[in-house]
């Protein structure tokens, strides 16, 4: 097997080298670079930070406000603030953690824990919403008093705060999965918290206390929509699946009809290494003639920006692929052209 870049150990680098490839050093270099500077952002880490002071504070404040009043809607709340604080704290050892350069165990790094911590938040928001579940149907049952007032202060306190945190962690990437997951979390406790300032409210001036228990269920089935969506997401990359957005089809017929010189692509495997790194691998045929640090610098410039993937490592195959899922040659193939892989980024 031939390697169609050259290697610096090797030979100096030349003026062709710099122009059409990089060699396997330096493209493992870059992709950690890309790695690090995506999950090193030290201002979100900081966000990220404050917003789980901000939501921890606010969680014990709910929770002694309910146990006070009586609320189970402030209780809940105060649960549902609880999952709030433990993504902003998973999504923040996750960008810590991610931080952490490559090593002979994990040649990736350490990115991928923020998907594996967020899959762990996700299972620990369905047993809150089991309790929350169990006891409103008792307060149905045999209502309790409940001190209106503070629990109206105490419910608009969450709201105010839930909008800071919100501010604090302003706009997002959509594939930062725990960013994300967390900002998604924050929401919905904004509107938990909304339920608990009009269930304060009916209580106070129509003596509505089923209105308690009723917001506590709407609270958990917010909590619940939030688990069901980041269990399903953190699963899905810890699945390796393809990214959302993209369909492995469309790589296919993109590299075939738009890089020159290949004439056939299969074997394509496309994957997140976490929320915002997306990889590939696939096997090519060249056309006769056509040089491979072209076609592969080609490939990776056209996957890259059509479809945001950073990384991508193409197997050049000649008559024979080597993949065993490759059908065998026809009669009409050409001869070997070339055998190797490379990397593109």
């Amino acid at each position: 097997m031939t390697h169609p870049h050259s290697h610096p150990a090797a030979a100096p680098a030349h003026d062709h080298d710099h122009d059409h490839g990089h060699s396997h050093a330096e493209l493992d270099d870059e992709a950690r670079g890309h790695v690090a500077g995506y999950f090193g952002d030290r201002r979100r880490t900081r966000k990220l930070m404050l917003a789980f002071a901000l939501t921890t504070l606010m969680m014990v404040v709910e929770a002694i406000g309910g146990w006070l009043s009586g609320s189970l809607a402030l209780v809940a709340d105060a649960g549902h603030m609880l999952v709030d604080a433990l993504a902003l704290l998973f999504a923040w050892l996750g960008a810590h953690f991610a931080q952490r350069p490559a090593d002979a165990r994990r040649s990736f790094g350490y990115a991928r824990l923020e998907v594996l911590v967020g899959y762990t938040n996700a299972l620990t928001q369905f047993m809150l919403v089991a309790w929350i579940l169990f006891e409103a149907a008792q307060r149905f049952y045999a209502p309790a008093p409940i001190l209106s007032g503070m629990m109206l202060a105490v419910a608009l306190a969450g709201l105010g705060v839930n909008l800071l945190v919100l501010s604090v962690l302003g706009g997002h990437d959509h594939d930062d999965l725990n960013t994300a997951g967390a900002r998604l979390h924050v929401i919905g406790d904004l509107l938990g918290s909304l339920g608990a300032v009009s269930a304060a409210l009916l209580v106070r001036y129509f003596d509505w206390l089923w209105a308690d228990p009723a917001i506590s269920v709407f609270v958990s089935l917010l909590i619940l929509n939030s688990a069901w969506r980041l269990l399903r997401r953190s699963a899905h990359i810890l699945l390796e699946g393809v990214p959302e957005g993209v369909e492995v089809a469309a790589i296919v017929s993109t590299v075939e009809q738009e890089v020159t010189g290949v004439r056939e692509v299969h074997h394509v495997h496309v994957w997140q290494l976490a929320g915002g790194v997306r990889v590939a691998t696939l096997h090519a045929r060249l056309n006769e003639g056509t040089a491979p640090d072209d076609a592969i610098l080609a490939v990776g410039r056209t996957l890259r920006q059509r479809f945001g993937i950073e990384h991508v490592t193409v197997q050049l195959d000649g008559v024979l692929c080597h993949a065993p899922e490759c059908e065998p040659p026809t009669e009409t193939a050409i001869r070997p052209i070339c055998s190797g892989h490379g990397h593109a980024h």
